[in-house]
C-alpha cells in the first residue's frame, strides 16, 4: 500500500474498499484518474469536491478541510494504484494499450527513476496482475494526458539519458580546465549543459561521481557538496539583510536551487522555533470568522476635549498624550484582532516541516505576524501613558522617574500579551494592577538597597539642588548625546549599529526594543542578540575613550 500525505484521503480509501464493490471500485478507479488531470498543484480543494467527485454520491459530513494541490496530486495517484490492485486487474480487461515502466523508458528515452518522479508530478499508474505479479502499468490516454500537461518538463527530461563513456571523459577534461580559472560547480555545470545538450544536474552527477571514484584526481578536490550550518546561517542572515540569490550563488558557489533550499529550510526552521502563543476563542473557527474580526476597527467618537499632559514631562513623553485612549468597543476589536492573528499563524505553520516548506506558506505565516506586530504595538502606544500617570503617582523624591517608566513598560508588554479579552473586563484595569504590581516589587527594591547603603550626608543631598532635575535641560542633553553617539555608530558593523539603534530607540520614531523584539527582527535568538549588543557596546566604549569624546552630561 502506498503512503499517503492527508490522512482524511486514506481513511477515505480504507472506506472504499471495505464497504464498496468490485465495480463500484473500477468506476472509481476511471473518475479518481480523471478528477487526478483537472487538480492545479498550487490551488487548495475542499474535500468535499473530491468525496462527491469520485462516489458520485452527496456528502453529509460537517468537514471544512481543505487540502493542497500537490497533496491532492500525490494521493490520489495512490488512491487509484491501492483500488487497482484490490480488484485484481488484468491487462486483456482494458479497451486501450497499457504501457510499463520500461515501456514508457523507451518511447521517452529517459530513466526508470524519472518515470517515478513523473508519478510523483500526477501520471496516474495502476496495478495490473501480469501472470502472476502485480506490476505497475499506465494507460496510453493517461501518458498523452500527462504529455500534453508537461510537455516542457517531460522535454527537460530526455536530457538525463545515460552519458556515453565519451561523453563522461569529455565532461570531466572541460570542468578541470574551467576549475583553473576559477570557476566554481555551478557555474561550470551550466556552462558544459549548454554546450553538450544535457541538463546542469546531469552534469553535475556526472562530475561528483567521477570525484568519489577519483578523490586524488577530483576535479574540485576543495569542494564539498554538503554545505556546514555556520555557511547555512551565513547565507540566511545575507538574504534576509536584502542579498539577491544570484549573488549569493555565485559568492557560495552553489546553484540558486541549492540556495534557495536553504533559506526555505531556515526561514522554516525559524517560523518553526518561534513560540506564539494566543487566548483562543471559539469565534476563531467560525466560518466568517476572518471576515468578521478582520474588518475596519469601529469608529471612535470625536473628543473635542483637550488632555493635558501631566506638567514637568520631557517633550517625547509629552507626545503620548497625543495619542486617543481607546473605548472597550476599540479595545475588544483590537485584542480580539491580534489574538486570532497568532491563531491563524499558528495553524497555518503546522503545515510546514523541515523538507520541502512551501514558501507561500511561509510568506503568509510571516504576514500574519507583521500584521500581529503592528496591532501590538498600537496598543502598546495607545497605552504608554497609563504607564506614565502610574509612574508619577507612585515616585518619591530620590526615584529614578524614567527608570520606573521603563519598568512600567515593560509590565504593559506582558500585560498586552497575557490579557483574555473574552472576559469582557477593560484592558486599563488588568494593566494598572500588573503595572502596579510590578511598581511595588521594584521600587521596594530600590528603597532596601538606599537603606542598605545609607549614609549620613542622605539630609545634606535632600535639601541640595538638583541641577539635572530641570527636564528640558534633561531632554538638550539627551540630543547632545544622541547625537555624539550617533557619530560614532558608524564605526561599527551594519549588524551591530541596527541592534543598538533598535534596542534604544536612537533614530526618529523608533521605540525601543526588547530583546525579543529584535531577535524577531533580524532571525536570531534573544541570547545571541545580548551577546552583539554587549559586544557593540564595549566596542563604542573603546572608541570613545580612543577618540576622546566629550559627551555632554557625563562631565558634571
Amino acid at each position: 500500500m502506498a503512503n499517503y500525505k492527508n490522512s482524511t484521503i486514506e481513511e477515505f480509501k480504507e472506506q472504499q474498499l471495505q464497504f464498496t464493490s468490485r465495480q463500484g471500485r473500477l468506476e472509481q478507479i476511471d473518475r479518481a484518474e480523471k478528477l487526478l488531470g483537472e487538480i492545479d498543484p498550487c490551488d487548495t480543494y475542499s474535500y468535499r469536491r473530491f468525496y462527491e467527485r469520485i462516489t458520485r454520491n452527496r456528502f453529509d459530513g460537517e468537514s471544512r478541510l481543505k487540502i493542497e494541490g500537490r497533496e491532492a496530486v500525490h494521493d490520489l495517484r495512490c488512491f487509484v494504484e491501492d483500488l487497482s490492485e484490490s480488484v485484481e486487474m488484468t491487462v486483456e480487461s482494458i479497451k486501450e494499450p497499457v504501457l510499463t515502466i520500461e515501456d514508457l523508458c523507451r518511447k521517452y528515452h529517459v530513466s526508470s527513476k524519472t518515470v517515478d518522479r513523473w508519478r510523483d508530478r500526477g501520471l496516474a499508474s495502476r496495478r495490473f496482475l501480469i501472470g502472476h505479479r502485480k506490476r505497475i502499468g499506465f494507460l496510453e490516454s493517461s501518458v498523452d494526458r500527462f504529455a500534453k500537461q508537461h510537455s516542457e518538463e517531460m522535454k527537460r527530461s530526455r536530457n538525463f539519458t545515460q552519458l556515453s563513456g565519451w561523453e563522461r571523459e569529455e565532461i570531466v577534461r572541460r570542468a578541470r580546465r574551467m576549475a583553473r580559472y576559477g570557476r566554481c560547480p555551478s557555474e561550470i555545470s551550466k556552462h558544459l549543459a549548454k554546450r553538450m545538450s544535457r541538463s546542469p544536474e546531469t552534469i553535475r552527477h556526472a562530475l561528483s561521481e567521477y570525484d568519489n571514484k577519483h578523490p586524488h584526481a577530483s576535479v574540485f578536490p576543495q569542494h564539498s557538496s554538503r554545505v556546514s550550518d555556520e555557511r547555512k546561517q551565513e547565507i540566511f542572515r545575507s538574504f534576509r539583510r536584502g542579498v539577491p540569490v544570484e549573488r549569493l550563488a555565485k559568492q557560495f558557489c552553489r546553484s540558486k536551487g541549492s540556495i534557495h533550499r536553504i533559506i526555505s529550510s531556515l526561514r522554516a526552521k525559524r517560523l518553526l522555533e518561534q513560540p506564539i502563543k494566543f487566548m483562543d476563542s471559539e469565534e476563531f473557527r467560525m466560518d466568517n470568522a476572518e471576515e468578521i474580526i478582520l474588518q475596519p476597527p469601529p469608529t471612535e467618537k470625536k473628543n473635542t476635549k483637550t488632555i493635558k499632559p501631566l506638567p514637568g514631562l520631557p517633550p517625547y513623553l509629552e507626545s503620548l498624550y497625543a495619542v486617543p485612549l481607546l473605548s472597550r468597543e476599540a479595545e475588544q476589536y483590537y485584542f480580539r484582532k491580534m489574538n486570532y492573528l497568532k491563531y491563524k499563524a499558528c495553524h497555518l505553520r503546522e503545515t510546514l516541516g523541515f523538507g520541502r516548506p512551501r514558501s507561500k506558506s511561509m510568506d503568509r505565516i510571516e504576514s500574519l505576524l507583521d500584521q500581529y506586530l503592528e496591532v501590538k504595538n498600537f496598543l502598546i502606544r495607545s497605552n504608554l501613558r497609563l504607564v506614565v500617570s502610574l509612574a508619577k503617582r507612585y515616585v518619591k523624591p530620590g526615584d529614578n522617574f524614567f527608570g520606573i517608566v521603563s519598568d512600567g513598560n515593560m509590565s504593559l508588554f506582558r500585560a498586552i500579551e497575557k490579557f483574555d479579552y473574552t472576559r469582557g473586563n477593560k484592558f486599563s484595569t488588568y494593566a494598572t494592577w500588573s503595572i502596579i504590581k510590578n511598581f511595588s516589587r521594584t521600587i521596594s527594591k530600590e528603597h532596601a538597597v538606599q537603606e542598605r547603603y545609607r549614609t549620613g550626608t542622605d539630609e545634606l543631598f535632600q535639601y541640595t539642588v538638583e541641577k539635572r532635575a530641570n527636564h528640558h535641560r534633561e531632554e538638550m542633553i539627551n540630543q547632545q548625546q544622541r547625537q555624539v553617539i550617533a557619530s560614532i555608530l558608524t564605526q561599527l558593523d551594519e549588524r551591530e549599529k541596527n541592534i543598538i539603534v533598535l534596542r534604544f530607540g536612537l533614530e526618529q520614531g523608533v521605540r525601543p526594543n526588547t530583546l525579543a523584539e529584535v531577535g524577531l527582527r533580524l532571525g536570531v535568538t534573544k541570547e545571541r542578540i545580548r551577546q552583539i549588543e554587549s559586544r557593540a557596546l564595549r566596542k563604542l566604549q573603546k572608541i570613545a575613550q580612543i577618540q576622546r569624546l566629550d559627551i555632554p552630561g557625563l562631565e558634571e
